[in-house]
């Protein structure tokens, strides 16, 4: 039986996260009735929402019984975030649909194979070269959710270059995340943050610039190390052997089509135009509105044209085209229950009128701090709201209004403050399983949770002992303008 086309989750990583998803909704609904309800008065800041930091009191708690807790992924599409979760499975399928029409009529392992003949012996200055632009775009744009359309690109590059599904999630996704975290411009947290805080609109970059050259090195040599370890033995790769049916399909990539199969040709070069109009989204998303409310669905239809169109041209029939789009629709069933469950975390712990609670008590923790272990705090603060709520601009807004008082007093420069929540918001965004990027992500591959978490664990102790030295700095030398 021919393998089936595009990214098909393994029962094996599906019965992992479902499982870890599982205990943490029970954990949440446990949450709920320990912890006793609390609110904060909930007010407009600059037509976005926000909290009035010294009107929180305790209130009654809700009725909200236990058998929710089980069909909270159900009611989940019914909350406000409930569009969004709704999105997010839509472009997850249009992505996974036009990856395996690609990949089922050879267009992306031909695709592939052009980048690698350009690249077969300097296949490591490929792997900094794509891992400082996926960075970039993070750092400066804010790019996040939109690069998982091209996580599975960059996984096909992995394989053909010789490595594993985890180097091409460290390409694309993971280096992605790194820049969003060492911000030097990213409008959706450093831009929603200073707004908030009052700071002229990306003042610091400087510092931030040193960051993200700090956080690159350390993030390259990581992925660099990685990689070595599977070119000297290829059984060194965490996922080894159960990853060895697209190794196969790709190792060849750089042979498997030649410049003289002009349909091939005809096939990348119409991929190719649609990937360069999927840049240019991200690229006008932070300044054209409209653009930025519908980025991630815009690029979800391209990906899909793209896929279709480069399938139709290959050459290889629309019999091919439509098997391949329902292969790698149907492989992706198991990652809606998964992402349903993730977002019903939140959901529960604010269904339970718990989630104020614990932010007021995690920001009583200032009252008696010094500048540097109230930094910390910010940052450690901003570490645990991330598995509640995914989105960094509503962080901002909930967040910084009891922050920045509080800093005042204490001595804690605004800029410092803003500085621990990026670093705080963005580098737990790839840790926790109740982020859908990272679900989407590991939907795509052979990687589960639990593997994931012991790849990056050394990086993340890293980077964490690298943000803590530089909000040390920051805190020594008044990091401001104010």
């Amino acid at each position: 039986m021919d393998q089936k086309a595009g990214a098909q989750i393994s029962q094996r990583a599906f019965i992992q996260s479902l499982a870890i998803l599982f205990v943490l909704m029970m954990a949440a609904g446990i949450l709920t009735r320990v912890i006793p309800a609390g609110s904060y008065v909930h007010m407009s800041l600059g037509g976005r929402p926000g909290i009035d930091p010294d009107s929180f009191r305790f209130v009654d708690p809700p009725d909200y019984p236990i058998w929710r807790w089980f069909i909270a992924p159900l009611e989940v599409l019914t909350s406000p975030s409930g569009l969004t979760v709704a999105i997010i499975i839509i472009v997850l399928f249009f992505a996974g649909g036009a990856f395996a029409v690609m990949d089922k009529t050879g267009t992306l392992r031909a695709f592939i194979g052009r980048i690698v003949r350009r690249f077969r012996d300097r296949k490591y200055l490929l792997l900094w070269m794509v891992s400082l632009a996926f960075m970039f775009l993070g750092a400066t744009l804010g790019t996040f959710e939109e690069v998982v359309l091209l996580v599975p690109v960059m996984i096909a590059l992995s394989y053909s270059l010789g490595w594993d599904a985890l180097v091409g999630l460290g390409m694309s996704i993971l280096a992605t995340n790194m820049g969003f975290s060492a911000a030097i411009s990213n409008p959706y947290t450093l831009g929603v943050a200073q707004q908030l805080a009052g700071l002229p609109l990306f003042s610091g970059a400087w510092f931030r610039i040193l960051i993200f050259v700090a956080i690159y090195l350390i993030f390259t040599l990581f992925l660099s190390g990685y990689a070595h370890k599977i070119d000297k033995d290829p059984k060194a790769s965490l996922v080894h052997g159960e990853d060895q049916a697209e190794r196969e399909k790709y190792k060849r990539a750089d042979t498997a089509f030649t410049a003289d199969d002009p349909k091939q040709n005809r096939a990348m070069t119409f991929f190719g135009v649609f990937l360069l109009l999927i840049f240019a989204v991200m690229l006008m998303g932070p300044f054209v509105p409209f653009i930025s409310d519908f980025a991630l669905p815009l690029v979800g239809i391209l990906f899909l044209i793209g896929g279709l169109g480069a399938g139709f041209l290959s050459g290889a029939g629309s019999k091919t085209v439509w098997q391949g789009l329902y292969e790698g629709a149907t492989g992706l069933l198991p990652s809606v229950p998964l992402i349903l469950m993730a977002a019903s975390i939140r959901y529960i712990i604010d269904s339970g009128g718990v989630t104020d609670t614990i932010l007021h008590a995690a920001a009583e923790q200032f009252k008696n701090l010094g500048a540097f272990p109230a930094a910390l705090v910010v940052y450690g603060l901003a570490l645990g709201i991330e598995f509640f709520i995914a989105s960094g601009s509503a962080k901002a807004f909930l967040m910084m209004p009891i922050i920045l008082p509080l800093g005042d007093l204490i001595g804690v420069t605004r800029q410092t403050a803003v500085l621990a929540y990026i670093f705080g918001d963005g580098f737990s965004n790839l840790a926790y399983p109740t982020n859908p990027v990272l679900l989407i992500s590991l939907g795509l591959t052979v990687v589960s949770y639990p593997k994931w978490i012991r790849w990056t664990a050394k990086l993340w102790l890293w980077v964490i002992l690298a943000t803590i030295a530089f909000l040390g700095i920051a805190v020594a030398i008044h990091f401001g303008p104010f």
